[in-house]
């Protein structure tokens, strides 16, 4: 929690200067779709083979690395916040959409299609 804060620091003072907005919306895209399918595959595939076939081998790796891929999710959503001076709602439903099924795609295809964000 303290990482958070203190990278909300550096976002906030400008102490951060090492992408431009386009490219952290770029960034944070990519991030988006790959923690999205990896939602999609913990949900549709590692769960079904640990609990209907008795194989729980893929729940770890794919876990993991939608753990990963979540956070990362969560920050840079904070990042452009702060970047692009979101409403607070705007954060929320970017971060509750996180943890639906298909729901980052939506945020991708809702907030992020415009030609600026390309």
């Amino acid at each position: 929690m303290t990482a958070i804060f203190a990278f909300y620091f550096a976002v906030k003072h400008g102490l951060l200067t090492f992408a431009k907005i386009y490219t952290m919306v770029r960034f944070f895209k990519i991030v988006a779709t790959l923690e999205g399918i990896s939602l999609l595959l913990l949900f549709f595939v590692a769960m079904p083979l640990k609990y209907m076939f008795d194989n729980p081998d893929y729940i770890r790796p794919v876990g993991t690395a939608h753990g990963v891929l979540f956070i990362a999710y969560m920050i840079l959503a904070l990042v452009l916040k702060i970047q692009q001076n979101w409403p607070i709602s705007k954060l929320l439903i970017v971060w509750i959409a996180s943890v639906l099924p298909f729901g980052t795609f939506y945020i991708e295809w809702k907030y992020f299609r415009t030609p600026q964000n390309n």
